[in-house]
């Protein structure tokens, strides 16, 4: 674990409180555990976005960062597909018009992420249950996740067995081996992200942890996290 991971991690050991981490900073702290997260960098103004655009690859999305917008699509804070030339405007517009909408809340930066291709989006998550302790779960992505509600959980520690277990109990498992020409998905790769959460979950003052969506792509190609929330507290 690289020094700046090592420096993260005990701060998160040390939290007072409750405190809900920032985009960047969840986003972080996954790519510390191993996860497979999606190139990002935050940029402070618009010349640091058009920077960022350009060392990630041309085609990004852009994100708004606030302690104070937990669902940053509801206020127009969510752009995608931006070209590095229009990074810049894109910013001012973006800051622009969730101050409009937002007045008053804190605007840190805007969260400049590379564009991932489409996958079967899944959600990863954790809880910290009074009963249980932590918990994980694994279920459908996206807004499938409240309509059908599929979701396993189980306690950690996990091993390999309790995860194929967890996919198992998903109704929807068989779009995971692949269903009506869709093909199948990297299994593999989302158990070794189920059991890095779990260990996290295992290490971490994690009150709420939520993967969604998880990009999952077919066998053998991997998986993208392009947005994540963590609430950590004190135990």
């Amino acid at each position: 674990m690289s020094v700046e991971c090592q420096r993260l991690v005990e701060e998160a050991r040390r939290v007072e409180g409750e405190r809900r981490l920032l985009l960047h900073e969840a986003l972080r702290l996954l790519e510390c555990y191993g996860l497979p997260v999606a190139h990002f960098a935050l940029a402070r103004s618009p010349g640091e976005a058009e920077e960022a655009a350009v060392r990630l690859g041309g085609r990004v999305a852009l994100k708004i960062v606030s302690p104070d917008i937990p669902h940053k699509s509801d206020v127009g804070g969510v752009v995608v597909g931006v070209e590095a030339g229009e990074a810049a405007r894109v910013y001012r517009e973006l800051v622009e018009r969730v101050s409009r909408r937002a007045p008053g809340a804190r605007i840190v930066g805007v969260l400049v992420q590379e564009v991932v291709p489409e996958g079967l989006e899944v959600i990863v998550g954790g809880l910290r249950d009074d009963v249980f302790g932590p918990l994980v779960a694994l279920g459908l992505g996206g807004v499938l996740v409240e309509v059908y509600e599929d979701v396993a959980f189980k306690p950690t520690p996990l091993t390999d067995l309790d995860v194929d277990d967890m996919v198992s109990e998903l109704r929807a498992s068989k779009l995971l081996k692949g269903y009506r020409g869709m093909p199948p998905r990297d299994v593999d790769a989302l158990k070794d992200a189920v059991l890095r959460v779990s260990r996290l979950m295992e290490e971490l003052p994690v009150k709420e942890l939520d993967i969604n969506p998880l990009m999952l792509y077919a066998e053998g190609e991997g998986a993208k996290i392009v947005d994540a929330r963590i609430v950590l507290a004190a135990r």
